[in-house]
C-alpha cells in the first residue's frame, strides 16, 4: 500500500515538516533573513518579514574610491607603492590598497579629495605607466565584500537585530545596500556613516627643542604632536603604536570603573603584543615616573591642555576620543615584558555613548572606505504602511488561489479532478512557506510575487497532467503510466527552462529581483519533485484499480 503510494506519503511528510517549521516556536527560525527576531515569533507563525512588510530603513550607497586597473606591480613592491602613493596624494596609507593578482594588480584610493588626474600622476611618479583611462570610479569586488562584512558586524554588535547588508549593481556601479527593520533613518545612518577606523597613539614629551624623526604629524583637534604643545611649551611627539583594531584579539562590553568612567576592556593579539610592549618601553611608558598613581593623584597625562606628559590616545576616525596615562601596574608589566603574556588593558571614551560606539568599531572592524551618501539613496517605510502591505499581500494571494480554483472547476466540471488539483497546489505553497520559515527567508513584496507565480505555474503543470491523462478512457495502469510519463517530460522541460532563466537573477546582485527568482526556483523544484508526482498518484488511484 505505502510502496504503491509513496509519492503521496512523501507529500504528506513534507506538509507535516512545513507545518512544524511554520508553527512550532523556534523550529523554523533560520539565519538568513533581514527581519527581526521579534517579527519571527510575535505572530502565529515563524515567518519572518523583510523591510517592505515590517517597516524600517534602507540605505543604498557606493563606497568612496577609485581604482587603477592593470598596474604592473610586483608582489614585493606592494608596501612601497602604498607608501609612495599615500605620501604623494597626502592621504593615510590606510586609504590606499594595492591588490596583486596573477597577471596584474589593482590600486585603490579611498578619498573624496583625490581626482583621477592626481591619482594617475601619483602612479606615474612612482614609476608606473598608468593613464587616466586606466582609472575608473568605484572600488574592487574584494573591497565591497570587506565592507559588507564590517557593516554586518556593526549592525550585529550594536544590537540592531535582523539587519542585512548586500551588494547590488546598477549599471556599471556597485552599491552597498543596508536594510534594518524597525529603525528610523537617522539611527541607521549614524551607525554606518563613520568609517570606524580606531588607532592607538602614544603621546609623550621629548627632551630638547628638536623633534625626533620618528614623530608623526598632529592628531586630533588640538594640533598636538611633532612640535610644541600649547600653553606650557612642552615639546611633544605622537607615534601610532596600533594602526587599526586588527591588533585586538578580544573586546569586552562597556563597563564602569570605580570613578564611574565608562571603560572598554581590550586584549591584544599575540602578534601585536610584542611590538606594542617594545614601543611602550622605547617611549618611556614603562617608567613608573610617567605612570599615574591613585595614591599620589599625580597627573602624568596632560593631552587636553597640550601640556605634554605620557598618554595613550584612542583615536577614532582621526578624532581623539580618549586620552589617559598608564597605571603603575601596567607600566611595570611593560618594564618586565610580562605584558606579552597577558596583553590586556582598558580604553574608553568621553561618555557612555561614545564608549559604546568605540566598542562597536573595535568589534566590527573598520570600513575599508566610507560610504558616499551623496551618490546614494535612503528610504524609510513606516511600520503602519508595512502592515498594510502585508494585509494586501495576503488578499492578493487569496484572490490568486480563488481565481485559479474557479478556472479549474470551470474547465473540468468534475470535483474529483478539480479538488485534488487545488489541494495539491495549496500544499505546494504551504511547503514553500515552510521552507521560507526554516531557512529564515525574510519575505518582501518580491517574494510574494514569486509565490503568486508559483501558484500559476503549479496549476498550469497540473492541468497538463490532467489533460494528457483524461484525453480518453484509461483502462490499465500501463496506459496511465505512459500518459503520465509524456506529461511529466513536458513539465520537466518547462521547469528546467524556468530554472535556467531565473538562475542569473538569483545569483546576480539585482536587489528585489533576486528574491522573486529564489522563490520561483524553489517553488518549481518542489512542484517537480514532490507535488506533481503526488497528483499523478492521486489520479492513478481515482482512474485505475491499482
Amino acid at each position: 500500500m505505502i510502496r504503491d503510494n509513496w509519492r503521496i506519503v512523501l507529500l504528506v511528510v513534507f506538509v507535516v515538516v512545513a507545518g512544524l517549521a511554520l508553527f512550532v516556536p523556534g523550529f523554523g527560525v533560520g539565519d538568513g533573513g533581514n527581519a527581526t527576531a521579534t517579527n519571527a515569533t510575535s505572530g502565529p507563525t515563524n515567518l519572518q518579514f523583510g523591510l517592505e512588510l515590517s517597516g524600517g530603513t534602507r540605505i543604498r550607497a557606493p563606497l568612496v574610491g577609485m581604482t587603477a586597473e592593470n598596474v604592473d606591480v610586483a608582489p614585493n613592491q606592494q608596501a612601497n607603492l602604498t607608501g609612495s602613493v599615500a605620501e604623494d596624494l597626502g592621504v593615510s596609507p590606510t586609504d590606499v590598497q594595492v591588490r596583486v593578482g596573477n597577471e596584474s594588480a589593482t590600486v585603490e584610493v579611498f578619498s573624496e579629495n583625490v581626482s583621477q588626474e592626481r591619482f594617475a600622476g601619483a602612479l606615474q611618479r612612482a614609476g608606473y605607466n598608468t593613464t587616466q583611462s586606466d582609472i575608473r570610479t568605484g572600488v574592487t569586488e574584494e573591497t565591497d565584500e570587506s565592507a559588507v562584512e564590517v557593516l554586518e558586524n556593526k549592525i550585529s554588535e550594536s544590537g540592531l537585530t535582523g539587519g542585512t547588508v548586500q551588494t547590488v549593481s546598477s549599471g556599471d556601479r556597485s552599491y552597498i545596500q543596508i536594510e534594518v527593520p524597525n529603525q528610523n533613518r537617522s539611527e541607521v545612518r549614524d551607525l554606518v556613516a563613520d568609517q570606524g577606523q580606531v588607532q592607538t597613539v602614544a603621546y609623550f614629551t621629548v627632551e630638547g627643542n628638536r623633534t625626533p624623526s620618528y614623530c608623526e604629524g598632529p592628531v586630533g583637534g588640538n594640533g598636538s604632536g611633532g612640535g610644541e604643545g600649547g600653553g606650557s611649551g612642552a615639546n611633544t611627539c605622537n607615534v601610532t603604536v596600533l594602526q587599526s583594531q586588527d591588533g585586538f584579539q578580544s573586546v569586552g562590553t562597556v563597563q564602569r570603573d570605580q570613578q564611574g568612567q565608562p571603560i572598554v576592556p581590550v586584549t591584544l593579539t599575540e602578534q601585536a603584543a610584542q611590538p606594542f610592549t617594545q614601543a611602550m618601553q622605547r617611549y618611556g611608558f614603562a617608567d613608573a615616573a610617567n605612570a599615574s598613581s591613585r595614591q599620589s593623584q599625580v597627573r602624568t597625562c596632560n593631552f587636553e591642555t597640550g601640556g605634554g606628559g605620557h598618554c595613550l590616545l584612542t583615536v577614532r576616525d582621526g578624532e581623539v576620543v580618549y586620552a589617559a596615562s598608564v597605571t603603575q601596574g601596567l607600566a611595570q608589566q611593560f618594564a618586565t615584558g610580562s605584558f606579552v603574556n597577558d596583553p590586556g588593558y582598558q580604553t574608553s571614551a568621553g561618555n557612555a555613548s561614545e564608549a559604546q560606539n568605540l566598542q562597536v568599531d573595535l568589534q566590527a572592524g573598520a570600513l575599508p572606505a566610507p560610504l558616499n551618501f551623496d551618490q546614494g539613496t535612503s528610504q524609510y517605510i513606516l511600520p503602519s504602511v508595512a502592515q498594510r502591505f502585508k494585509g494586501l499581500s495576503l488578499v492578493t494571494g487569496l484572490v490568486a488561489v480563488l481565481a485559479v480554483a474557479g478556472v479549474v472547476f470551470i474547465r473540468y466540471r468534475e470535483p474529483w479532478v478539480a479538488i485534488p488539483m487545488v489541494v495539491t497546489a495549496l500544499a505546494e505553497v504551504f511547503i514553500l512557506l515552510g521552507f521560507s520559515s526554516a531557512v529564515g527567508l525574510a519575505l518582501d513584496l518580491s517574494h510574494i510575487a514569486g509565490f503568486i507565480a508559483v501558484i500559476g505555474t503549479g496549476v498550469d503543470d497540473l492541468v497538463i497532467i490532467a489533460d494528457e491523462i483524461l484525453q480518453s478512457e484509461v483502462k490499465t495502469g500501463r496506459v496511465f503510466q505512459s500518459r503520465f510519463r509524456r506529461a511529466f517530460w513536458v513539465i520537466g522541460a518547462a521547469a528546467a527552462t524556468t530554472i535556467i532563466a531565473m538562475s542569473p537573477l538569483a545569483v546576480l546582485s539585482l536587489g528585489d529581483l533576486r528574491g522573486f527568482a529564489i522563490v520561483t526556483i524553489v517553488g518549481v523544484l518542489i512542484g517537480v519533485l514532490i507535488t506533481r508526482p503526488a497528483y499523478g498518484n492521486v489520479l492513478r488511484r481515482l482512474l485505475t484499480d491499482t
